[in-house]
């Protein structure tokens, strides 16, 4: 069932009680199961190195993925094992930290870093890359746990081995292991660039892998969506938040196309509440549509 959030009750009680405006903020609900990933327990494929990749995945689910948008994760699955690439999941994990970096709560974060860390070197060590289909995780492991542990080597071997999705997608593409027979075209899509991911600078990956399908255009937007995590549903910030999104919401409206997208599930839906009969879809949702798996 739906988490207390989405009962009007609970929205007040929590409004009320941690200064969270719900009523005109994106809404977590959370899932009623975590993810299951029927995808990654079905037939094994053999893993193919390739491009600076294993060819095998074991998937960061995140809290957002795992609770809130476990298609996400499963439509990441799938995609991969359309690519020959063998996916399984961890078998345990916390919240890898973000939220707590940007309220300073450095503490939680390296409490966070310490509950993780040994899960994920296994799979590391066992030959595995890691994939996570949140930027701002994976940017976590990759760039801000070791500026804030340089001298880690478990921090830095498990940042090696992490990779946003996409630019995973990009490396085996161009040593000729993605499958480039696409089912449908997607026509126009406009993008939304999240933060987390421009920070990474890796290139607009998801962007040109999109637009490996025929007939389709991508029309990115690099500017911020203004949810920048737990802020944007503060009351005390929540009008800012509004407003920074704007720019993005205008240039979507203006776009008029077939689809919206952001690999942020939670700024998707930050531009998506400014839009008419808009939703916003993640990339490898997109993806796998244009594969018709």
């Amino acid at each position: 069932m739906p988490s207390i959030a989405a009962h009007p009750a609970g929205r007040c009680s929590r409004r009320r009680s941690v200064s969270i405006e719900l009523r005109r903020s994106p809404l977590t609900i959370a899932a009623r199961r975590t993810i299951a990933c029927p995808t990654c327990r079905t037939r094994t494929v053999t893993p193919t190195p390739a491009g600076g990749t294993q060819g095998k995945v074991v998937l960061f689910t995140t809290c957002y993925g795992d609770r809130n948008v476990p298609e996400v994760c499963e439509d990441l699955a799938a995609v991969y094992r359309h690519n020959g690439i063998q996916v399984a999941v961890t078998r345990a994990e916390r919240c890898g930290g973000m939220p707590k970096l940007e309220l300073g709560d450095l503490e939680s974060v390296a409490v966070a870093k310490d509950g993780n860390l040994p899960e994920l070197l296994r799979w590391v060590r066992d030959g595995w890359d890691i994939v996570a289909p949140v930027p701002s995780c994976v940017l976590m492991f990759k760039q801000e746990l070791p500026l804030l542990f340089p001298d880690d080597e478990d921090v830095s071997a498990v940042a090696a081995a992490f990779f946003d999705p996409f630019d995973y997608l990009h490396r085996r593409h161009k040593a000729q292991r993605l499958n480039t027979e696409f089912a449908t075209s997607l026509g126009k899509v406009s993008y939304q660039v999240p933060c987390h991911l421009r920070v990474q600078n890796i290139g607009m990956k998801t962007k040109q892998v999109i637009e490996l399908i025929p007939n389709t255009e991508v029309m990115a937007i690099e500017r911020c969506s203004g949810h920048d995590g737990t802020y944007g549903i503060k009351k005390r910030f929540r009008a800012a938040s509004v407003k920074i999104a704007q720019p993005v919401v205008r240039r979507v409206e203006q776009a008029d196309a077939d689809h919206f997208m952001s690999d942020c599930p939670m700024a998707g839906e930050q531009i998506a509440l400014g839009l008419d009969g808009v939703s916003a879809i993640h990339p490898l949702s997109l993806l796998r549509k244009a594969y018709g798996i």
